[in-house]
């Protein structure tokens, strides 16, 4: 009868040992879940602070329709221009049957479209002509304290971009999204002034702004 009682003692021993075991594996089990609601949430966080360094501006909003069988169906769509103000600058269209997710997917779109823009302090190194369908988009820089001289469209763009100081003009097509693409393509082919320069065959100097000539003649 001791036997008995020794042997079934070390079972449930080894009974209570499993059991312990499987305890701890519950315990690390949920520890790793959450550990992994820990990540998600960081992740979620940093995601929101890189939002938060971004402006975004919706810059035009249509309704537009589509003639199906049975009569219209209705979407809008939106023009939205991302940028964080330090050189960087992405613009979006989207389209869907509600105004907040037509923003959103055009945001969406902004943020992987993002280009980097030469810039020289607050202005643009050079003057630049760019296109986009029947819309041109001139710039040239300007001194510091100018401010932005410009339309609504390429407005958005370059204060995005981070320009504060530029004289432009659009012309040909007023189509709000032709200005845009053409402001978008204009600050894209933005490079060093001394780059382009050596790209026209002309000195330093003369393609320089006059506030930066003495800089590019001693150089």
């Amino acid at each position: 009868m001791a036997r008995q009682s020794t042997g079934g003692g070390v079972g449930g021993d080894n009974r209570n040992d499993s059991n312990r075991g499987d305890s701890n594996r519950g315990d690390n089990r949920g520890e790793g879940g959450r550990g992994g609601r820990r990540r998600d949430r960081r992740s979620k966080e940093r995601e929101r602070d890189d939002r938060e360094e971004l402006s975004e501006r919706v810059v035009h909003i249509a309704r537009t329709s589509k003639v199906v069988k049975g009569g219209r169906r209705f979407s809008f769509r939106a023009l939205v221009v991302v940028g964080d103000k330090k050189g960087r600058v992405g613009v979006g269209l989207g389209k869907a049957r509600d105004v907040p997710d037509a923003i959103r997917k055009a945001t969406d779109r902004a943020r992987k479209n993002m280009v980097k823009v030469n810039l020289l302090g607050t202005t643009i190194p050079h003057p630049i002509e760019a296109g986009f369908g029947a819309g041109r988009v001139f710039m040239r820089p300007a001194s510091p304290g100018t401010g932005v001289i410009a339309g609504g469209g390429v407005r958005a763009v370059v204060e995005a971009a981070g320009i504060s100081d530029v004289l432009s003009k659009s012309i040909g097509s007023d189509n709000i999204l032709n200005v845009v693409q053409a402001a978008f393509e204009a600050v894209q082919q933005l490079k060093d002034y001394t780059a382009e320069a050596d790209r026209r065959g002309v000195e330093h100097k003369h393609l320089a702004p006059f506030w930066h000539r003495e800089e590019a003649t001693n150089g």
